[in-house]
């Protein structure tokens, strides 16, 4: 499989970018309503049904039903589901501007290493975008867009970047450390790498489409 969406619950904002083709649709529970609200066929529903308002779904949706009492977000779950297909890539849209320990907690899933093998993991939200960097990535989007990396999980080592106003050359952020904030592209891509840990490169609604 190439590319799958997940839709969460929370932000059902307008996401900042333009959401790709899909081979795969999963809604995590709420997520079903901002899914079909933006138009899309939603596959799979994953989760406990405690915040979906649809009362009736189509036959085309499989459901992945789980107790409300568990040891999991439906993000997660939904994640789950997912990695069994072996996505190329993976676009996480909403969980944002809801619950501030569900927002950072999606954070810190998204970096999980347990998602090692999915090559690219994307967090486009209608506050802004964020991108999963494990080992190299590259980021589109302008001159004068904001990035912040931001290591999660642990210390970033080996940092290297191309195409920031502020380079990186082999150098470590250590986890809880702010020398990663703010930084500004210089051009239409910027290139980040990570020799070992997880950066979630992020890129605020203010600047997402510069």
């Amino acid at each position: 499989m190439e590319t799958a969406l997940i839709f969460a619950g929370g932000d059902r904002a307008d996401p900042v970018e333009p959401l790709p083709r899909a081979d795969m649709v999963v809604a995590a529970d709420g997520g079903y309503d901002h899914a079909t609200a933006l138009g899309f066929r939603v596959d799979l529903l994953v989760g406990d049904m405690d915040s979906i308002a649809s009362d009736a779904l189509p036959d085309h949706v499989a459901v992945e039903r789980h107790p409300v009492d568990k040891d999991a977000t439906d993000l997660e779950l939904a994640l789950e589901s997912v990695a069994r297909h072996r996505p190329a890539r993976v676009v996480v849209v909403g969980g944002g501007g809801g619950r501030l320990d569900h927002e950072i907690a999606v954070a810190e899933t998204l970096c999980a290493a347990r998602w090692d093998e999915i090559d690219k993991i994307d967090w486009i939200t209608g506050r802004g975008a964020a991108f999963v960097v494990r080992g190299r990535r590259s980021v589109r989007g302008g001159a004068g867009r904001l990035l912040s990396l931001i290591p999660v999980g642990g210390a970033a080592e080996g940092v290297e970047t191309r195409g920031l106003k502020w380079e990186l050359r082999g150098e470590t952020l250590p986890h809880g450390a702010t020398r990663g904030l703010s930084n500004v592209m210089l051009g239409p891509t910027a290139d980040v790498s990570v020799r070992s840990g997880c950066l979630l490169v992020v890129s605020p609604r203010e600047s997402a489409g510069a």
